[in-house]
């Protein structure tokens, strides 16, 4: 566990430091909305909302990919919106 956060859940993942943006942030689905965490600030903000039913979130470079039982949802953090 870090900062509360199970890192094995398949509804949370971790930006690694240098693979794009949002590096060392925790990306975690809560309530049908996207949030991340910046445990240096240890503040939350919302990134978006409306996501039912998450199965999966995963991080590649600058993108969150979000799995749901009827779709991918690709969400670009260097724009701050939905791409796919």
């Amino acid at each position: 566990m870090t900062h509360g956060f199970d890192l094995s859940s398949p509804l949370v993942c971790e930006g690694i430091v240098g693979d794009g943006c949002g590096g060392g942030r925790i990306f975690f689905i809560e309530e049908d909305a996207l949030l991340v965490y910046d445990p240096l600030t240890q503040e939350k903000m919302k990134l978006l909302d409306g996501i039912e039913d998450a199965q999966n979130i995963s991080k590649k470079a600058c993108e969150i990919i979000i799995e749901t039982k009827e779709k991918s949802i690709i969400f670009n953090l260097s724009l701050l919106k939905v791409i796919s």
